[in-house]
């Protein structure tokens, strides 16, 4: 019998599953305040939904084995698209929701084999009006991205990094790329590869905007002024500017650095707008702590006549960079019952009962102590704050 969980998954102690609860509970709290309303997609859905319209690869998705083609969710953001374009189309706009839950990825490991990949995820989508501006919504993501740090405790200690890119503005630049090279240039940009920018025919000009533009990012006001040099007047970076300009203020308060990245592009390819991701300094590495973006296609093609965008945070990469005696930072009371003889017992769980009765947690011990010393470690071992020792 295997003794080890699947590759990709893991065994949460106790505090661990105390401290994603807590974590959970506080980002709810920040949700609510909001206006954001929870809601629960299911973990199995039909693949033509998971894939997004071949938004997310087919490599993404863990496929079961049924006579549906159904898989299990890699994200949460097309499960809760297609709800609100739905069973939620006649609710009244601008539709403000948010959801926990794990989802499941199939990833490539080092040595070329699939596995499973699970995370434990908190995030909002908000669908508003079509035809509104896109500044407004995606300030409103932004200062609620920025509100749920400073909730759960997350601070300048953490050196937290809002990396902003934009699909639309990328899209524009790479316009200006002949349309055969277009694909390459773009993987090249995102994947920020120099050297497989050098090996496309372009011309020398064009090639020399592309490796500037590969190396362009930075505060944000200086970076638009450059995009909007090599652009001219764009709606889009209009909207950005706009955006910026409300979101730069809790940002600095908050101690959060902002950093305008035109290349930046996440994992999903499900955005046509504003991208985002989080990132803090851990012990060892940076750790991703959130992403998303604005999706409007993807809203489109359920049929929807709204826009959409969204963000999650990896609340397993929270705790393990605030730790668990962060994230679970009370113990609950809890009181150990114990006896001294067997004939005590049915007393024993009276007085359980009783402190039961009255909102107490409280564990029975099996086995008899003959004295209250030996009980109380006892208790101390099991991480009691109280003891009922019937001598």
């Amino acid at each position: 019998m295997a003794l080890q969980p699947a590759a990709g998954t893991r065994d949460l102690n106790p505090r661990e599953v105390v401290g994603n609860r807590w974590l959970s509970e506080q980002l709810g709290q920040v949700y609510r305040l909001w206006g954001y309303v929870e809601v629960s997609p299911p973990s199995v859905e039909r693949l033509q939904t998971l894939e997004a319209g071949g938004r997310i690869n087919d490599s993404d998705v863990l496929r079961l084995a049924t006579d549906d083609p159904l898989g299990l969710r890699p994200e949460m953001t097309a499960s809760i698209a297609r709800a609100a374009c739905t069973r939620m189309a006649e609710l009244p706009r601008p539709l403000r929701l948010w959801s926990c839950g794990t989802v499941f990825r199939s990833v490539q490991s080092d040595t070329g084999q699939q596995r499973l990949e699970e995370q434990l995820q908190s995030g909002v989508e908000l669908f508003g009006l079509a035809d509104g501006n896109h500044s407004v919504a995606d300030a409103e993501l932004l200062r609620l991205l920025l509100a749920c740090l400073q909730t759960i405790g997350i601070g300048s200690e953490h050196r937290p990094k809002l990396l902003l890119g934009h699909h639309g503005v990328l899209s524009a630049l790479l316009d200006q790329v002949p349309a055969a090279q277009r694909t390459a240039v773009r993987q090249a940009l995102v994947s920020f590869d120099p050297l497989a920018l050098a090996k496309l025919e372009l011309p020398g000009h064009q090639r020399q905007a592309l490796e500037q533009l590969m190396r362009l990012r930075g505060e944000p006001e200086a970076v638009l002024v450059q995009l909007g040099a090599l652009l001219g007047h764009s709606r889009q970076l209009d909207e950005l500017a706009e955006c910026l300009k409300v979101v730069a203020p809790a940002a600095a308060e908050a101690q959060v650095e902002l950093q305008l990245d035109p290349t930046f592009q996440p994992h999903f390819d499900l955005y046509d707008g504003l991208v985002l991701k989080l990132v803090c300094q851990g012990l060892d590495a940076p750790v991703e702590i959130a992403s998303g973006g604005r999706y409007d296609a993807l809203v489109e093609r359920f049929g929807g006549d709204a826009s959409g965008l969204g963000f999650s945070f990896d609340l397993e990469a929270i705790q393990s960079l605030l730790g668990t005696e962060n994230t679970a930072p009370s113990r609950p009371e809890l009181t150990l019952i114990s006896f001294k003889d067997i004939t005590q017992l049915p007393a024993a769980f009276s007085v359980q009962a009783e402190r039961h009765q009255q909102g107490h947690s409280c564990l029975l011990l099996h086995q008899p102590c003959s004295t209250e010393a030996e009980a109380r470690a006892q208790a101390d071992a099991r991480g009691c704050t109280g003891l009922i020792w019937l001598g």
